[in-house]
């Protein structure tokens, strides 16, 4: 009896030593922002409103995490509306044939300290791309009410002509270039 005890015991520690511990993102604390040169002189602002993501991952450093993540297109903000309609149109998004972005992880590699490198893949309309993302892990902390958070600023630049956005592809109107920037926090499952 003893032994089946002590077995028991091996065998949950074990499987609690290997389980998988979710993330999923918080809304609330996060943000999905780009940033586009204008006529080559300075650059329009905007971000996405919508989107959900989840983080799997065993190791407590997230070295091994598993990430994915939804854009909803038609939540584009540039605070000019006009702009925004144009923006879910053919001409950029197509939001109405392709209503989000996707990422799906590859790797998710510590470089050095809190620093790390996420590959994975980046749908946007019906083109799908490798991508890299530079990311800062900003750590762990318990919120009041004693929840798990993980916080993350992952930055990267896209060519907008890749994804099949051909509006301007001289670029001298609209840059081709597109910075993303993603400021995550994400609330551990319980």
């Amino acid at each position: 009896m003893k032994k089946t005890f002590l077995f028991f015991i091996a065998l949950t520690f074990s499987v609690a030593s290997f389980a998988q511990t979710k993330w999923t993102v918080d809304p609330m604390h996060s943000f999905v922002n780009f940033s586009v040169k204008h006529m080559g002189i300075s650059f329009v602002d905007g971000n996405f409103g919508k989107f959900n993501g989840t983080v799997t991952a065993a190791k407590e450093d997230l070295s091994d995490a598993k990430i994915s993540f939804t854009v909803d297109v038609n939540s584009i903000n540039t605070n000019v509306e006009m702009r925004d309609k144009h923006l879910k149109s053919d001409d950029f998004f197509n939001a109405e044939k392709y209503p989000n972005m996707t990422f799906e992880s590859a790797s998710f590699k510590k470089k050095s300290g809190s620093n790390y490198v996420l590959a994975g893949k980046l749908t946007i309309r019906d083109v799908t791309k490798d991508v890299q993302f530079d990311v800062v892990f900003g750590g762990t902390a318990k919120d009041q009410q004693g929840n798990t958070k993980a916080g993350f600023m992952a930055t990267t630049t896209i060519n907008r002509l890749d994804y099949n956005i051909k509006y301007d592809p001289s670029g001298m109107g609209v840059g081709k270039d597109v910075k993303i920037t993603l400021n995550l926090e994400f609330a551990q499952a319980k």
